[in-house]
């Protein structure tokens, strides 16, 4: 990715859910510490709960329990999490900030289009989110990508660049219908991301990024922020093959295409070139 100083107009926003959204990462984190726990083991570290965030269920499954070593086949394990999730998932709420940038965002002039792509499954998104029907039917419904969707290969969850590229895909499709303005190209892309895979992805997308990470990660990080915004945190594969099969191109350290905020309370809308 080349370095960059006149970024054209941000005319789509992608958004990453869990975390980023809504409060579900600290609701995974307490169900996975209650199973934890119920076999004797200790809570889990940033430093295994920073591998799981982003990723499709099956992928952070395979890290949480080669790091765990739980007494329990699979089977039982994901009987056991469901369970838990179908308690706390319906308590999901807006994290700060989030509902203003939505709000603005619809109502922004020229439009700025909005596409959510997330990991999570339907069984899940559903749980987490029926309960707030206000703050996702600003995403048209043509514009929620699922981490289940058919046009997602198997394996190409994030930090493959896969489900953006999708997400933005299903913005193009919408403005050819409507035939009112030119298609967007990923530069004109801002990508909403909480987890460092989710970075990653879009990164690889040849998107711009925002890194709103949980204090917990961004203690994790702490040190690493550029390598993180650029996409080039090496933790996934250290084989040069597996890192060219994820697809598009990480960008490098300082090329100016992320950001790192604390919080989407007070987003920064006119660095982007978004008039509300």
């Amino acid at each position: 990715m080349p370095l960059k100083a006149d970024f054209p107009r941000v005319r789509a926003c992608l958004f990453d859910m869990d975390g980023l959204l809504i409060n579900s990462e600290d609701l995974y984190t307490q169900s996975i510490n209650q199973i934890l726990r119920r076999y004797g083991k200790p809570d889990i570290p940033w430093s295994i709960k920073a591998q799981l965030q982003g990723r499709p269920g099956s992928a952070a499954t395979d890290i949480f329990l080669e790091w765990a070593h739980l007494p329990i086949p699979l089977d039982q394990y994901l009987v056991e999490l469901a369970a838990v999730h179908r308690e706390c998932f319906p308590t999901t709420g807006p994290l700060p900030g989030v509902e203003v940038l939505l709000k603005n965002l619809s109502n922004s002039n020229p439009k700025t289009h909005i596409a959510l792509a997330t990991s999570s499954h339907i069984v899940n998104f559903r749980l987490k989110t029926d309960h707030l029907q206000d703050l996702f039917s600003v995403f048209p419904p043509s514009q929620k990508v699922l981490g289940d969707d058919p046009r997602i290969q198997i394996g190409k969850g994030k930090p493959a660049p896969d489900i953006y590229l999708l997400a933005l895909q299903t913005i193009n499709e919408t403005i050819r219908r409507e035939g009112k303005e030119s298609e967007i190209k990923p530069e004109e892309c801002l990508v909403f991301e909480d987890a460092v895979p989710g970075v990653e992805a879009g990164r690889r997308a040849g998107m711009r990024v925002v890194w709103v990470p949980h204090a917990g990660l961004a203690g994790e990080f702490k040190g690493k922020e550029k390598e993180v915004l650029a996409g080039t945190t090496p933790w996934h594969s250290d084989d040069p093959e597996g890192k060219a099969a994820l697809g598009g191109q990480p960008g490098v350290v300082d090329d100016g295409w992320g950001e790192q905020l604390e919080s989407l309370v007070d987003f920064p809308y006119e660095r982007y070139g978004i008039e509300i």
